[in-house]
């Protein structure tokens, strides 16, 4: 393959490579001594579940190991338990080691949806990190200043209004630079976001007199409400785990603005293609319902298989279209000492479904009308509900929950 065919490929959906030159070097170097690159992106394991927005990375990390490269998967347990303070405007709660190890496995389970588990190094930053001296730590913290520490938006943002900053954060960039040095990175990829912490290594590598990688920025995937970065803590995701009708349905209410960028981050489709749906969009010629079922096949089909696909459109259609019930429903067992007289308080139920985390938040999903009992809407907050069997609970529009009394 042409250098100039492989940098069409990584070049797909990236936001910026510092710098391309170097990269094309790498490449040359690579070919010439017939030794992979060491590409690296590290997954601070905050939460249990990998979503679409992880998979922006690594479709990029398969793409290089379709390529021949070496893929190391860093799975940052050690950095996890400082918390990256990246684009936080307070300090990031710290995870316990149990907490990390939990996750961590999961994500060694969900990765290998998109990666060659033949072909993938995956690495845990405690082997070294975990290792290193107080006067090792020194050493690495003499490597920055604090005034290059303050450069950084959020940490600059939080300095100029008062608000603490720990120490330990400002170890955070350093000891994610530490990795690229341990590692040997020829190339590291990360979100926009991660952009300071990347360059972070590429000035600790050359203090320990390592040729510095090669940076690789990508675009931040919005969410389902088309406006915030795709987070389960904010509910926006879409998990590569869920269910194929959850996958498809949740597909489904992403924005129309944002259809393309989905296309382009987390689908096969070929960019040819891409650019002919949104000159189909531009001029009307595709209707936007049209393009988002085919974007929700794309993606169920990535995870799932095309019959699986297939069979979610046919559930969407039944439940949303026809306004029918899912084939399959969840059901609740509510007993007798839940109920008072029969009745139980509206948002008690809600929040015994487990669909969402707090009191507060189904209040706050009842209020705004995201709550049905047998088809009709129920938006009073305070409302004791008098529950027979077999009634169905819809919350939001994807999950039908059956109630059962025992």
């Amino acid at each position: 393959m042409y250098i100039k065919e492989e940098l069409r490929i990584i070049k797909r959906g990236t936001e910026e490579i510092i710098s391309e030159e170097e990269l094309i070097k790498k490449i040359e170097k690579s070919r010439k001594e017939k030794r992979p690159l060491r590409v690296k992106q590290g997954f601070d394991p905050n939460a249990p579940d990998i979503h679409l927005g992880h998979t922006v990375g690594l479709r990029k990390m398969r793409q290089f190991q379709d390529l021949g490269h070496d893929i190391y998967f860093l799975i940052g347990d050690f950095t996890g338990m400082i918390g990256d303070p990246s684009g936080k405007s307070v300090t990031r709660k710290q995870l316990t080691e149990e907490e990390i190890k939990k996750n961590a496995e999961t994500y060694k389970k969900q990765v290998f949806k998109i990666l060659n588990p033949e072909k993938t190094k995956v690495v845990f930053n405690s082997h070294w990190l975990g290792k290193l001296s107080f006067s090792e730590v020194l050493k690495v913290c003499s490597k920055y200043t604090v005034a290059r520490m303050l450069e950084r938006d959020d940490f600059s943002t939080r300095y100029k209004e008062g608000k603490p900053i720990g120490i330990h954060e400002f170890m955070y960039p350093l000891m994610q630079g530490y990795d690229s040095v341990a590692m040997r990175a020829d190339i590291e990829l990360g979100g926009t976001d991660q952009k300071f912490n990347l360059l972070v290594g590429r000035d600790i590598q050359r203090e320990y007199n390592q040729e510095p990688q090669v940076i690789i920025t990508l675009p931040l995937l919005e969410g389902t409400d088309g406006i915030e970065k795709m987070s389960k803590s904010l509910n926006n995701y879409i998990g590569i785990d869920e269910s194929p009708q959850k996958m498809y349905g949740k597909t489904m209410s992403v924005p129309d603005n944002l259809m393309t960028k989905y296309f382009e981050l987390v689908t096969d489709v070929s960019l040819d293609e891409i650019n002919k749906i949104k000159i189909g969009l531009e001029s009307n010629d595709l209707h936007p319902r049209d393009v988002k079922k085919r974007l929700a096949r794309e993606i169920v089909q990535l995870f799932h298989g095309q019959s699986a696909a297939i069979m979610a459109e046919e559930e969407f259609e039944k439940v949303f279209k026809n306004k029918l019930y899912p084939e399959e429903i969840k059901e609740l067992i509510l007993k007798k000492d839940d109920l008072k007289e029969g009745k139980i308080w509206l948002i008690k139920l809600v929040a015994l479904s487990d669909v969402v985390d707090s009191k507060s938040e189904a209040r706050r999903l009842v209020k705004q009308g995201g709550v049905r009992i047998n088809g009709e809407k129920v938006s009073d907050p305070n409302l004791d509900l008098t529950v027979e069997e077999g009634m169905v609970l819809k919350i939001g529009r994807l999950n039908f929950i059956k109630l059962v009394i025992k």
